[in-house]
């Protein structure tokens, strides 16, 4: 059972050969009909789902033997699928044969390869994170290094998926790639590495350590298998070293994963035998109740957890659970709202059905599922719970007042640093990724990552680089400016205002090189991470951000003010 985030596209929907499609294709309604037949003749709509599905296959078989041109069955079925998905919720998914490794990979973190984040780069696929510990990483390839070869195969114009799928393979298998790499003085030189592919297990806890001398965090990334054991690793190896006082858990992102992991890593935290969540759906066989099963690692280190609108599923499970239990202070800003669980069942021809089955329930009975698939608007579009249903329930301990249908709340908002829109800019348009790279490629080491900064020095040397690019935006301001200029224009007024509007524009324009100056501090925040990215990888990248992290200032300020901790986990 899996509570994953958002299906992928159904785009890479499985494709059957043309000349088994209609064998397929007869096979399958006939196993569908009479699966229909043995489950669902005592329901309510068995007369509707055997008369629509007649409908269906001949309506398909009169469209295939009159239509004026050759159809094509792929398309026809891929179109019906989507009809048929789209109309129920975006977490019940078919997998076709072709995508399991893909689906076993979400949920298990493993894959034979070589360990690297790739992508899409002019004409090649470019390495844009190596995995620390893992073949891609030991071989020396950066971020930044471009794939042109791959086993003496040119990846010239491959697409990203074209490359991963030539990296894979079974592990102890060799792999061969030649790749450009840029220079000190910008050029490029043709390089080859040698790699023997590995199990890549993709962690989820990419990342734990001590922000400062008593307060350790550790960061939650997903909900594959082990996740409870990764997190409860962590927890033990900072306790080893005798000073920690709190922690700081970050679920900031997180998209769920595994209910089992959600249960596995709450109990970390809470005692054994306690309800984590339980489950409802239509069938019998999922109501469930799921307790902890194991024995805590702490259940008295005060605990931040760290939330936002990118945490749900599992991610929701964990944090709500350990609100209701009143385990923990959740600090940022509120989940995203699944309330949904997804189990898989078998099809033919090795083919998935991820589908919703049931609801889940954390300790103090809520349901924090915020859309309502099943009622919708007349233009189709979903509905969320509004303020006015939602039901107040109170945590298991302290009495205090959370309620259903929303996702979960903070018990202190924070906001993260928002983003200007030069940053915004400079990052889409992937000139910090670049400038990052040249800098790597000029100097061969840096200092430690939490207390590296760039000089007043390197900063205008960025400046001056990145002033040979473009990296254009518009304001909201501009763009208004340019929507009532069009809409003057069409009603024949804009040439009696046309001096006010151009004086107007020309007070409001923005200014690039003074916006690069007056984000000065956001940009080079964003810089210095980007650049220890490249020394010291994910790990690099993370303490470095701690400087610039609100939220993260926010949860080590709430967890050494003891009293506050204990004022709003306190019985109201």
């Amino acid at each position: 059972m899996n509570l994953l985030a958002p299906r992928p596209s159904l785009s890479s929907l499985y494709i059957m050969p043309m000349k088994s499609i209609r064998k397929y294709f007869v096979i399958a309604m006939i196993a569908f009909v009479a699966f229909a037949g043995i489950a669902l003749t005592n329901t309510p709509s068995y007369f509707e789902i055997t008369k629509n599905l007649d409908i269906f296959t001949t309506l398909y078989k009169e469209l295939n033997t009159y239509y004026v041109d050759t159809l094509n069955p792929e398309k026809l079925m891929h179109a019906g699928i989507n009809q048929m998905l789209d109309g129920l919720d975006p977490y019940t998914d078919y997998i076709p044969e072709e995508d399991m490794d893909d689906y076993r990979m979400q949920t298990t973190g493993k894959y034979g390869g070589i360990g690297a984040v790739i992508g899409t780069r002019g004409e090649w696929v470019m390495v844009t994170e190596p995995y620390e510990g893992f073949p891609a990483a030991k071989a020396g390839l950066r971020a930044g290094d471009k794939i042109i070869e791959v086993d003496g195969k040119s990846a010239k114009n491959y697409k990203t998926d074209q490359v991963s799928a030539m990296l894979k393979g079974k592990p102890g298998t060799d792999v061969n790639v030649k790749f450009k790499r840029l220079q000190a003085d910008g050029s490029e030189s043709d390089m080859t590495v040698k790699m023997t592919r590995e199990e890549i297990k993709v962690k989820n806890v990419p990342y734990f350590g001590m922000v400062d001398d008593k307060i350790g965090f550790i960061r939650l990334s997903s909900f594959t298998e082990r996740a409870g054991a990764e997190v409860k690793n962590a927890l033990q190896t900072l306790e080893a070293k005798g000073k920690l006082k709190g922690l700081i858990f970050d679920l900031r992102g997180n998209p769920g994963g595994l209910l089992n992991e959600a249960i596995n890593v709450a109990n970390v935290f809470v005692e054994k035998n306690l309800e984590i969540v339980s489950t409802k759906g239509k069938m019998d066989e999922w109501n469930k109740s799921f307790p902890t099963i194991n024995d805590p690692v702490d259940l008295k280190i005060p605990v931040v957890v760290l939330a936002d609108g990118g945490s749900a599923s599992a991610a929701e499970i964990v944090s709500g659970s350990l609100q209701d239990l009143d385990r923990a202070v959740i600090v940022g800003q509120k989940t995203f709202g699944k309330g949904l669980v997804q189990s898989t069942r078998s099809l033919p021809f090795n083919a998935k059905l991820k589908v919703t089955t049931a609801k889940y329930y954390i300790p103090s009975g809520r349901c924090i599922q915020a859309i309502n698939y099943a009622e919708r608007n007349e233009d189709g579009s979903v509905k969320r719970v509004p303020d006015s249903l939602k039901v107040a329930f109170k945590t298991k301990y302290s009495a205090r007042t959370v309620y259903d249908g929303g996702g979960i709340d903070p018990d202190v908002p924070a906001e993260p640093e928002k983003l200007s829109n030069i940053t915004i800019s400079l990052l889409t348009k992937n000139h910090l990724f670049d400038y990052a790279n040249e800098y790597r490629a000029k100097h061969e080491k840096i200092g430690d990552a939490r207390t590296f900064t760039l000089t007043d020095a390197d900063y205008t040397d960025f400046v001056n680089w990145v002033t040979k690019k473009d990296y254009d935006y518009s304001t909201k301001s501009e763009k208004i400016l340019d929507e009532l200029k069009a809409a003057t224009e069409k009603d024949k007024y804009y040439d009696a205002i046309k001096d006010d509007f151009e004086a107007m524009k020309k007070t409001m324009m923005h200014d690039k090189q003074l916006d690069l100056q007056k984000e000065k501090s956001q940009i080079k925040s964003m810089l210095e991470e980007e650049i220890t990215d490249r020394y010291y990888l994910n790990t690099g990248r993370t303490e470095a951000s701690f400087k610039s992290d609100n939220e993260l200032k926010k949860a080590i300020e709430v967890i050494k003010d003891e009293k506050k901790m204990k004022e709003i986990l306190a019985k109201k």
